[in-house]
């Protein structure tokens, strides 16, 4: 095939790696603006490189002209979770979804592979609107907690390293932390409801201190710059020191001073 004709070839496997990022990180968003939980930490999406394409095509005897239906991970996406339970939320999440048909799941957490890798995969036909019309493309989605990613992007490396050859003495240690970070994930898992319970916290809190910062802003546009100094200055100690109901009051103080200088 002619660089050319690659180029064609990758268009929409290129635009369904935009696509798909936007309308993830969309879930996300709409969770925190709701003041929700969300289930998804953050999003990562590629295209496999020509080169990779072809050496997996030569490695399974994949002629080129079936690549679009056989290679999977052409177009991929991967969602990382904070928790291993947020796995199955995302999970649920996406098979609702009517913009894109789920053709089959691989768990690789509840089946672990040899290599100690876990990782839920959703292989999806998505259709990209050219425009020439529409064209069906097959991706992979990976989700994953961020410990799971860590050993599996570390895993990558060595394979790519050793040329899918690991020495022996380096994949027994490799399995070694598959496991060690399968219990650091049990074990986030049992303390969930406290982190996440700081994290509300610390969110509540950073949004306080944004809205009494443009508060003392104000103040100064209407050239009340002592009222608004003494202000800052108590809010840089609240920051290191206060609480969020330390900060509610001074939130109504600045408030109460402004109704005064309207």
């Amino acid at each position: 095939m002619a660089n050319k004709d690659w180029k064609t070839f990758m268009i929409p496997y290129e635009q369904a790696v935009e696509e798909l990022k936007v309308k993830l990180r969309a879930i996300r968003t709409e969770y925190r603006r709701r003041n929700d939980y969300s289930p998804i930490e953050f999003i990562t999406g590629r295209v496999k490189e020509i080169s990779s394409m072809l050496e997996k095509a030569n490695k399974f005897e994949i002629p080129h002209d079936r690549l679009a239906f056989e290679l999977e991970d052409i177009a991929g996406i991967r969602i990382m979770c904070q928790f291993v339970d947020d796995i199955a939320m995302v999970v649920d999440i996406l098979r609702k979804r009517q913009d894109m048909e789920i053709l089959y799941e691989k768990d690789y957490i509840t089946n672990v592979k040899p290599s100690g890798y876990r990782s839920y995969h959703i292989i999806i036909k998505y259709p990209v609107y050219m425009a020439a019309g529409s064209v069906d493309i097959i991706a992979e989605i990976q989700i994953r907690t961020l410990a799971m990613n860590f050993w599996a992007v570390t895993e990558h490396s060595l394979n790519y390293k050793y040329k899918q050859s690991i020495p022996e003495h380096i994949r027994q240690k490799l399995k070694f932390a598959a496991e060690s970070a399968y219990q650091l994930d049990q074990t986030m898992l049992d303390i969930k409801d406290e982190i996440r319970d700081a994290q509300r916290l610390f969110e509540v809190k950073s949004a306080l201190v944004s809205t009494i910062t443009n508060d003392i802003l104000y103040l100064m546009s209407l050239d009340k710059i002592q009222e608004a100094s003494r202000f800052q200055n108590q809010l840089s100690k609240l920051v290191e020191y206060g609480d969020v109901t330390d900060l509610n009051n001074l939130h109504q103080l600045v408030k109460k001073e402004i109704n005064r200088f309207r």
